[in-house]
């Protein structure tokens, strides 16, 4: 009796410090008034947590103001400093802040209209981040550097769009130099794939993978490829995009203005496309939340799709021959109604007597490991000049 008593007490322990870290964590720095109201903890729980978090080194205190009242602020610790990763797709703004610890910090997504120009989201993402880190009681000062990911292929000499097309309205857009003229700190752009595929070996489904290939299933498809523990680029920066490998001649027009590439038929615009007579107008994330509601024709969609990506995928990596392949974005975050008809034709098409099997894994962080990859990244960035200075 008082065993199962004790694990009762641990347990609602347990649970009332995940509420407390995760309402910081979602609303920013909050006095412990405000903590116990946004909780419904009592404000004597909420002192003694935050004792015990701050002694732990995942919360910090200080003496504020409220309503003409002496207060504590809390908020969660920031380790040395501070990285800020951005993802900009085709549809969404989504902003991670993440300390040297590897906690995340904050996180935020704004939707962005189809076709947005560079000038206006760069405008709205510096504003997010001065927004954010009013938000977690940060100065711009803390920021170690910003990591932006772009859903479109990076070359690796100038940092901008590499294919005119791909992303219309940003060919030729320096977005360097307005993040670091404002927030005075390096700014390093990369294709979302490689930021994601960075995320997963820093903490995600690839931790102590040093050779491991990560396929990015949004709107457009796109691998970002890790040998010997670091992003392999190529020569200008084109590594992985396996989003325009030919898979029919005589397909659609791509972006990228070849034919039948990967993404013309695995594109957003044509999976809903294929809904349309029977379910309406929908998105990705419509066809998504739909197929894990058990809709049989979403379900089906999704399956296709995923055939079609792992048996790209296979010949990627009879190529480079990885250890895992990590599968992340939103049409992964179907589950096994993706990762299933994935590993099947991606296991189908490998070596058949091959010594060791392919495995693949589903990304724990499937909607933001970009963002989180470009905060990551601009963190290990400044660990290693640190190091060098």
């Amino acid at each position: 009796m008082a065993t199962r008593l004790f694990g009762s007490q641990t347990s609602l322990r347990e649970a009332n410090r995940a509420n407390l870290l995760s309402s910081i964590h979602k609303f920013g720095a909050m006095t412990q008034v405000e903590l116990a109201e946004v909780t419904s903890l009592s404000t004597a729980t909420v002192s003694t947590l935050v004792h015990q978090l701050v002694d732990e080194g995942q919360l910090e205190t200080k003496s504020t103001i409220r309503n003409g009242r002496r207060a504590t602020l809390v908020r969660l610790a920031h380790n040395q400093g501070l990285g800020i990763g951005l993802w900009i797709a085709q549809r969404e703004l989504k902003l991670a802040v993440v300390d040297f610890a590897k906690s995340i910090i904050a996180e935020h997504m704004l939707p962005l209209p189809l076709g947005h120009k560079a000038d206006t989201t760069l405008e709205r993402a510096i504003q997010l981040i001065n927004e954010t880190m009013t938000n977690i009681d940060a100065d711009p000062g803390e920021i170690a550097g910003i990591g932006v990911a772009l859903a479109a292929p990076v070359a690796i000499g100038n940092h901008m769009i590499a294919i005119p097309g791909v992303m219309p309205g940003w060919d030729g857009f320096d977005i360097v130099s307005p993040l670091s003229a404002t927030f005075n700190t390096p700014v390093y752009v990369d294709n979302d794939a490689n930021y994601a595929a960075y995320c997963e070996s820093r903490m995600g489904a690839a931790i102590g993978k040093r050779d491991f290939v990560y396929i990015s299933t949004n709107d457009n498809v796109g691998a970002g490829i890790v040998a010997g523990g670091e992003i392999m680029h190529g020569v200008t920066g084109l590594a992985g995009e396996i989003g325009h490998i030919q898979v029919d001649p005589l397909g659609a027009i791509c972006s990228c203005g070849n034919r039948g590439c990967l993404n013309t038929i695995v594109a957003e615009n044509r999976l809903v496309q294929l809904l349309s007579v029977t379910h309406g107008n929908m998105t990705m994330d419509d066809l998504v939340a739909q197929a894990n509601n058990g809709d049989p024709g979403c379900r089906r969609i999704i399956a296709d799709t995923a055939v079609r990506i792992g048996q790209v995928a296979a010949d990627l990596c009879i190529s480079i021959d990885p250890e895992v392949v990590v599968v992340g974005g939103k049409l992964a975050m179907a589950g096994e109604v993706f990762t299933q008809p994935f590993n099947e034709a991606l296991q189908r098409l490998l070596f058949p007597d091959a010594v060791m099997p392919i495995t693949v894994l589903s990304s724990p962080h499937p909607s933001d490991n970009c963002a989180l990859g470009g905060a990551l990244a601009a963190i290990g960035h400044a660990i290693r000049n640190s190091i060098a200075a």
